[in-house]
């Protein structure tokens, strides 16, 4: 589907109002906007782009996605080291570092400092844990989304049942590092550690970076109504 034969899809399915969800869950949303515009694969052909992702949620949700995961050359300190120096248990009893961080420390006086060309894990004591450098991190980020359709549904629950009405589609594109430098220190962004203690090493699931579904078009350059 290109974006003219989507744009055409989205007008038809929003004058429909109110459809029933099509699966139970967090993912109805998705699945219910995709059955309906009859897509197979999550992604619509642009003009100069490959394709833009489609990304449904609920009109005030609070939910989170996470963006991408990211390591590369980011740990200062030992991985492990850092576990054990600033780690909790973990609810299979294992010593971690599974935090969503932000710019103010959590329990264990880890917190984010954010500089002008990196986003810095730190203690409160001093230490440098990790570094990201924003141009990695504004890489990473326009690989994974060089575009974006964003939908929003207004949600209503009929007899145990959701309903959405597909109400706004938004074209999302550009990153800049300004751009992702201003969201994170907005609180937009949010860096969550996935590392524990595997006795030889620190097993590191990938530093995810989050956001909430409703500020996603504040991480893109450019918004266009379709």
């Amino acid at each position: 589907m290109n974006i003219e034969q989507f744009r055409t899809q989205f007008y038809l399915l929003r004058e429909q109002g109110f459809v029933k969800s099509r699966r139970k869950g967090p993912t109805g949303v998705g699945k219910t906007l995709e059955d309906h515009l009859g897509l197979t694969e999550n992604n619509i052909a642009l003009p100069d782009l490959p394709f833009a992702e489609l990304k449904a949620h609920r009109a005030n949700s609070s939910s989170m996605i996470t963006l991408f995961t990211f390591n590369k050359k980011a740990w200062q300190m030992d991985p492990l080291e850092a576990v054990r120096k600033y780690g909790t248990l973990d609810p299979k009893g294992r010593c971690g570092l599974y935090f969503t961080m932000s710019g103010t420390p959590n329990s264990t006086g880890l917190f984010v400092r954010f500089e002008p060309k990196s986003v810095d894990l730190r203690h409160m004591e001093g230490a440098l844990i990790a570094s990201w450098n924003l141009a990695d991190l504004a890489e990473r980020f326009a690989e994974k989304f060089p575009a974006m359709i964003l939908v929003t549904a207004e949600v209503e629950e009929r007899g145990g049942a959701e309903y959405f009405h597909f109400v706004r589609a938004q074209l999302l594109t550009g990153v800049s590092e300004i751009t992702l430098s201003q969201q994170f220190r907005a609180g937009n962004i949010l860096l969550d550690l996935r590392l524990h203690d595997k006795g030889t090493h620190a097993r590191n699931h990938g530093t995810g970076f989050r956001t909430y579904e409703k500020r996603l078009p504040q991480l893109f350059t450019r918004v266009e109504e379709i």
